[in-house]
């Protein structure tokens, strides 16, 4: 983690708070938001940054969003500065901690704001399969795609290899590409240069040369935009890169790391997806399973987030009952271990003894887990159904599928022509010629009032 101190903090901040703030990762100083401003354009990147609660919060806020930085920004300050405080906070300050800091208390806050843990828990097979694939390819510099479901856990895999790989001293950059708008998402990956386009008012390192020495996470890489693609692939076949409005080439050292909730062999079918990146992008495939494909992680993840919402809510120590367990290891979870996470967080709140039961485990919508399970049966047999009438249809002419469906149809209506004709959307003269070539090939056409013998 890096932490950028903007202000006159570092006197209020003892060693030892600092190391548990930070856990001993890197800490630089800024003593003005220009300095700070400058330092971040420069490429040398934080992931938080302690600001005084004293000096222009509401500035270098809007100095972020005008250089489209996206860091999570904390006040600080002596208690006595509430009115500062809550001005901070609603220029979009994410907290506000007193000094001088409590050791415990900043460094929750900070874990809370940056979520910044490469650590994650697992203990179904399918998992242990994929982290030791992870294991034996995180000591290289070969490109890894991660692909899985949304909320399957994709980034954390991503920093899980970063972490045990030789480059785990330095930057872990990532990128969201579905959340950038495309005008804006080259200059965020490639930089630009002062005056490269309107609102350009300096150089800007971009998130190639921020992560130059370390790794590249480009998230959802799937929403590029078809011709930045093109750029991409460049710059990962030669390790160079081009600033918007840049006159040379700029030499990047990084490893590529990319994630995808979507099906990319199919994107390349539709032309939405070049195949030569997918090519460069999928040395190795990391493919996450679904939660509801891993028991074993859905138990042992419950655990952890009663556990840990109990304590955060400074509630006593909550377990789950065994019909709640049960009903957890057989729910859908389409948002996989992010929409776990929620329900047990509400679960926790809602429950009002030590003892979780499945009655406390709501969705968003009001509606409990075993109606969601049911919904899921249901929806389950549907589609199976729909599944089995499609084979059925497999090797029949389009002649011969036509003439079944007129035919049921008008046995639907005991042999009424026109209230037929109107159900299949044909007018009733085509409907009386199929009738007649039917009639001329054998087959029993059903007069008015009448219908087929079974």
């Amino acid at each position: 983690m890096r932490l950028l101190i903007v202000g006159a903090l570092e006197g209020q901040l003892s060693t030892a708070t600092k190391m548990a703030m930070t856990g001993g990762a890197k800490v630089a100083h800024a003593p003005s938001i220009e300095i700070a401003l400058a330092s971040l354009r420069a490429g040398r990147g934080a992931d938080l940054l302690l600001v005084d609660v004293m000096m222009d919060i509401a500035g270098l806020i809007a100095g972020l969003e005008a250089e489209r930085i996206s860091i999570p920004v904390v006040a600080c300050g002596v208690e006595t500065n509430a009115a500062a405080a809550v001005n901070a906070i609603r220029a979009g300050a994410k907290e506000y901690i007193p000094l001088p800091p409590d050791a415990e208390l900043i460094a929750a806050v900070i874990a809370a704001v940056a979520r910044d843990s490469t650590d994650f828990l697992f203990r179904d097979p399918a998992m242990e399969r994929l982290v030791r694939m992870a294991d034996q390819i995180a000591g290289s510099d070969a490109s890894i795609l991660i692909t899985g479901e949304s909320g399957t856990g994709k980034e954390v895999i991503a920093k899980y290899v970063h972490a045990r790989s030789k480059r785990a001293s330095m930057p872990f950059i990532s990128i969201n590409c579905a959340a950038i708008p495309e005008a804006l998402l080259e200059s965020e990956l490639f930089g630009h240069e002062k005056g490269a386009f309107t609102g350009a008012i300096a150089r800007r390192i971009g998130k190639f040369e921020e992560a130059n020495g370390g790794t590249l996470l480009l998230d959802e890489i799937s929403e590029m935009d078809f011709r930045l693609q093109a750029k991409l692939l460049r710059a990962i076949q030669e390790r160079l890169i081009d600033r918007v409005g840049g006159a040379k080439p700029v030499p990047v050292d990084i490893r590529i790391l990319a994630t995808s909730n979507r099906n990319l062999n199919d994107a390349v079918r539709a032309g939405a997806f070049r195949e030569d990146l997918l090519f460069r992008l999928n040395v190795v495939n990391l493919k996450l399973p679904a939660l509801r494909d891993r028991p074993g992680d859905i138990a042992a993840l419950s655990e952890h987030f009663v556990a840990k919402y109990s304590k955060a809510n400074g509630l006593p120590p909550r377990t789950l009952s065994a019909a709640a367990r049960d009903a957890l290891l057989h729910a859908p979870w389409p948002g996989n271990v992010r929409e776990l996470e929620n329900t047990l967080h509400r679960a926790v709140l809602l429950s009002s003894g030590d003892t979780i039961g499945p009655d406390a485990i709501l969705m968003p919508d009001g509606t409990g887990l075993t109606d969601a399970v049911q919904a899921h049966s249901l929806s389950a047999q549907l589609a199976q159904t729909a599944q089995t009438m499609s084979q059925a249809l497999v090797g029949r002419t389009v002649a011969d599928v036509e003439r079944d469906l007129i035919l049921d149809t008008l046995d639907h209506t005991l042999g009424n022509r026109t209230h037929a004709a109107t159900i299949l959307g044909i007018s009733i003269r085509t409907l009386r010629n199929k009738l007649n070539q039917y009639s001329d090939e054998g087959t029993v056409v059903p007069g008015p009032g009448e219908q087929r013998v079974a």
